[in-house]
């Protein structure tokens, strides 16, 4: 008996010092010039293995989102762009998708595999403004913060600039500091990819001009052949996409003119508060918890009891920090106040749509932003206490994901969950078409939500053909489809189904139309029906 109790200690005793270790290892690896780089990689593989397990299951109760399955589509074809957007996006997903097979898992791990690339390019910029223990702080508060986990579930424009930026800011840094004319032409090349992304990113490259015009140190960077080399690069690298978008009379900026229209200075208004409060918000989670962890000491609750500002002041110190760089730190602080303020104040000024998930790509500088005040201690337990914090967040939602899928299902008056069965209707529609031709499925038209996903699901992967868009992607076209023919599909209920059978009418008059339901089954739970009009051309049919 007396043997077993005083096992229980040396046990605990035993667990302790492991834990200790593992924490100084942690702290060494973490500020070691060779080893923090081994850290980093596997920090992060170990982030985008379990995200993506995560939202594997957390999502397993429905089709991908239409923007994963859009990019796929686009994949499909290699294209100087597509229609609404440049096309790197489409370029890469094109790219994975040749590697990975058409499955739902292998679009989370697209999505985590970009996240976590991201990841270690925020930890690169943080090397070129603080040192080695607050860059991999920083790492930790990027990886808590949810754009590069549940936020970051899917792969689209606005999610890859989680690369393109962060590579813009530090080819920045680097030609800031080196001003020769090979980090100018490196700057060039990381703008015009990111502008290969999405247009959007002007926010971000304006942020940094403007940085570069107001910092202290402006005329070095000035007089050096750095920025003018990086202008002539980016223009020289679009030349192919802006010769695209002459050609398709510049579809990409009427497609935003006619989708993104604002009726009143109130909705403006409204519009911009909400993306502010939403990108805030996802910011607490980050911020609330570094700041936790820096500011916990020993017997904390005491020194609250005795003075409640104690747990304020006690991360804050006024003697000089060798950790942080100011000349590069303040090109941080510019660019990011820049890019945080400027997008919903040019909004409301000039009445221009902005949506909240555009924000996505633009806070990722916020946690170096704040780890490089220089007043601002980094002890090293900190480092320990924040991964540690990450790990248990992680496993906690992992195993807690088949819950929140099941939880998390939105639900009709009946009770029935109301996710649309996308794949099983690919499934059925491949078989009619098979059935009737004896051929490849080749063509779908539909609306993006709807043809895209029959892309990405059918085994025959038909290339999708919107009815009415005049900015279309380019990777089929009418004339296709009346030669090897094509599926039409409506969906019923939908705000578009009039404009849809309209179409199919003015159109397909002499076309097979089906009447088709589907409805999904997720672990006991039952879907709602979802009706199609389904219109079936056979090949030739068309002249």
């Amino acid at each position: 008996m007396s043997t077993i109790a005083s096992s229980a200690p040396a046990k605990r005793r035993g667990i302790l010092s492991i834990g200790r270790r593992g924490a100084a290892r942690l702290v060494a690896w973490a500020c070691d010039p060779h080893l923090s780089t081994v850290l980093v990689v596997g920090f992060t593989i170990a982030h985008v293995v379990l995200w993506t397990a995560i939202l594997t299951q957390v999502k397993a109760a429905q089709d991908i989102h239409f923007d994963v399955s859009e990019g796929y589509a686009w994949g499909q074809k290699f294209l100087w762009g597509y229609g609404k957007h440049p096309p790197l996006s489409g370029w890469i997903s094109g790219v994975w998708f040749k590697f990975f097979p058409p499955v739902d898992w292998a679009t989370y791990l697209l999505a985590m595999v970009v996240v976590g690339i991201g990841m270690i390019l925020c930890w690169a910029i943080a090397l070129r403004v603080v040192d080695r223990r607050r860059a991999f702080f920083v790492l930790l508060m990027v990886a808590i913060y949810p754009i590069f986990n549940f936020k970051g579930f899917k792969y689209n424009p606005d999610l890859l600039q989680l690369v393109t930026l962060p590579l813009v800011v530090l080819a920045y840094l680097h030609a800031f500091e080196k001003r020769s004319i090979r980090s100018g032409f490196l700057l060039g090349l990381a703008a015009a990819l990111a502008l290969m992304t999405k247009y959007w990113v002007v926010t971000m490259i304006g942020a940094i001009g403007l940085a570069a015009l107001i910092h202290p140190q402006r005329m070095l960077f000035l007089r050096s052949p750095a920025p003018w080399i990086a202008i002539a690069t980016m223009v020289a690298a679009m030349i192919p996409h802006l010769d695209w978008v002459r050609q398709v009379e510049y579809a990409p900026f009427r497609y935003a003119g006619d989708t993104y229209k604002i009726s009143s200075r109130w909705e403006s208004l409204q519009l911009a508060w909400g993306y502010v409060g939403h990108n805030v918000a996802l910011l607490l989670l980050p911020l609330g918890l570094a700041a936790a962890v820096l500011a916990w000491g020993p017997r904390w609750w005491a020194s609250v009891a005795r003075d409640p500002r104690a747990f304020v002041k006690r991360p804050w110190s006024l003697t000089t920090n060798p950790g942080v760089r100011r000349d590069q730190a303040l090109n941080i602080w510019l660019i990011q106040a820049i890019v945080a303020i400027g997008p919903p104040i040019g909004a409301l000024l000039f009445d221009v749509y902005i949506k909240t998930d555009w924000g996505i790509s633009l806070f990722f500088l916020v946690p170096l932003a704040v780890i490089a005040i220089p007043a601002l201690k980094m002890p090293r337990v900190a480092l320990v206490r924040l991964a540690a914090i990450w790990l248990v967040l992680s496993l906690v939602t992992l195993a807690a994901a088949p819950q929140i899928a099941i939880a998390s299902l939105p639900r009709d008056a009946n009770g029935n969950f109301a996710h649309i069965s996308y794949s099983q209707l690919a499934r059925e529609l491949t078989e009619v078409w098979h059935k009737r031709f004896h051929t490849r499925w080749s063509e779908v038209v539909g609306f993006v939500d709807v043809a895209e996903q029959m892309t990405f699901y059918s085994p025959d992967h038909p290339l999708p053909l919107t009815p009415y868009e005049p900015w279309p992607s380019g990777v089929t076209s009418m004339e296709e489809a009346k030669r090897n023919g094509f599926i039409g599909i409506c969906l019923v209920g939908d705000w578009k189904f009039d404009r849809c059978e309209a179409w199919m009418k003015d159109n397909l008059p002499n076309a097979e139309r089906i009447v088709m339901s589907t409805r999904r089954f997720f672990k006991g739970n039952i879907g709602t029906t979802t009706r199609w009009n389904v219109y079936v051309m056979a090949p030739g049919a068309m002249k």
